[in-house]
């Protein structure tokens, strides 16, 4: 696998993190992070702050949770449009492009698109 990683390690990091003694406690230390960060209501309390700076410094941290952010956001964004990237669907492809919303009722209903619009058509003033 990439990066040094086994399959014991990719199925040890998938079971309870407690008993995954084939990982080091840094790596145990990072998806507890990551369990944390996706959490429906994030947090790192004082005593896990403290854990993680027993293995990174804050640089490390940052970094990581930084990394964390992005790629849990990014899988949230891809789920919520209904995106499945080439190889992860098995048989059934999704249909792509995406369903486009049905035109407004009414005329009213298109007023801030139009506003939108001849907002964003309006040229930038420059000085002369």
């Amino acid at each position: 696998m990439r990066n040094g990683l086994t399959a014991e390690d990719v199925n040890a990091a998938l079971g309870s993190l407690d008993s995954a003694t084939a990982l080091s406690p840094a790596t145990v230390a990072a998806l507890r992070l990551a369990d944390r960060l996706t959490d429906a209501t994030p947090t790192v309390d004082r005593a896990f702050y403290a854990e993680l700076r027993e293995h990174f410094d804050d640089g490390q941290i940052l970094a990581l949770g930084a990394a964390l952010s992005v790629a849990s956001g990014w899988q949230r964004f891809i789920e919520a449009f209904g995106i499945r990237p080439d190889g992860w669907t098995e048989g059934t492809p999704m249909p792509w492009p995406l369903p486009r919303p049905e035109a407004p009722a009414s005329d009213g209903d298109v007023a801030s698109d139009r506003t939108h619009t001849a907002h964003s058509a309006r040229q930038p003033s420059r000085p002369t």
